[in-house]
């Protein structure tokens, strides 16, 4: 059962803290760890402070052993009434810099508010004068997980923003852009083979649909189940698996919805139009995101296009 803060004795009271640092310490050491590959200015100041920490430490336990010895009884937060139930957010991967900083800010926080406490409990003067010192760095260190986004320099800044958008490149962007490609050219040849054969615009629209769900699901497990993100640094596959399929369904339904048009003719031809501004903006992305020139783009997404549409075309008038 947890205990009240108040009922704690001065030597509960260091135990406390001796735990606490040791585990503030091992959370920013895992931050550092989760971001030193995409955002080493951030990780350096996390190593920093998880340095500090062990430095708590070392003087918090050398204090109890000169008051009460070599036992330190186990006390942790989740054992004191008033402390905030910590979820394992440093466990995650890929981490987020942003959550990874408020989550600083909030654990120097709760540590500065527990040393201030915790110096109107104790009345042993060498404790109190350690107590005090300790919460006057948690201050520091709470105003540094604050400006921490404004600590790092430009170039370190620049360096993290290029980072993250290689992760929602990575992530996000190219198994869109791959659903995306996927919907938008295969689904043309067994719409537009369906369309020829049989000049309804309802039974193309029936291969359609069909057609492009099938895609997108067919996509999104094959995604979500190439690898779990782990090595690769791609995400959740089940994000990446759900952004697959859904743009592959999107890429197929675009020039399908065309055909729920009664008049053939206006449907066909509208269902071109719309192929061209699909094949227009899938070069687009590549351009953007993928930095390929924009006419090798066009070029490449062109001549694919193109030949899966003949292939429908020829199919159906055959």
């Amino acid at each position: 059962m947890a205990r009240n803060f108040k009922d704690l004795s001065e030597r509960e009271i260091l135990a406390l803290a001796v735990s606490s640092e040791e585990e503030d310490g091992r959370v920013y050491a895992d931050f550092a760890e989760g971001l030193r590959e995409t955002y080493p200015a951030t990780a350096k100041l996390f190593d920093d402070m998880g340095a500090e920490e062990s430095g708590h430490r070392a003087s918090l336990i050398a204090t109890y052993r000169e008051r009460f010895g070599e036992h330190i009884p186990l006390i942790r937060r989740q054992d004191v009434k008033g402390f905030v139930q910590r979820r394992p957010f440093w466990l995650t991967r890929p981490l987020k810099i942003s959550e990874v900083r408020k989550q600083a800010e909030i654990m120097e926080l709760e540590t500065r508010q527990f040393y201030q406490k915790a110096i109107g409990q104790v009345t042993d003067a060498g404790i109190r004068k350690l107590l005090g010192d300790l919460e006057e760095v948690e201050r520091k260190h709470q105003m540094t997980a604050e400006a921490m986004s404004v600590s790092i320099t430009r170039t370190a800044e620049k360096t993290e923003e290029e980072a993250q958008r290689r992760l929602f490149v990575l992530q996000i962007v190219q198994p869109g852009l791959a659903g995306l490609m996927d919907g938008s050219v295969s689904t043309l040849a067994p719409v537009f083979a369906a369309a020829f054969a049989t000049k309804s615009s309802n039974d193309a629209f029936l291969v359609g649909l069909a057609a492009s769900i099938g895609a997108g699901i067919s996509m999104a497990f094959a995604e979500a189940l190439s690898d779990d993100g782990s090595l690769t640094g791609r995400g959740r596959p089940m994000l990446r698996g759900a952004v697959t399929g859904l743009m592959t369904a999107a890429g197929g339904i675009g020039h399908t919805l065309p055909f729920l048009m009664k008049d053939f003719h206006v449907a066909f031809i509208s269902a071109v139009i719309i192929v061209a501004v699909e094949l227009a903006t899938i070069a687009w992305i590549r351009n953007r995101y993928m930095d390929t020139p924009l006419l090798s783009a066009a070029f490449q997404v062109v001549v694919g296009g193109v030949l899966v549409f003949a292939v429908g075309i020829w199919i159906g008038s055959s």
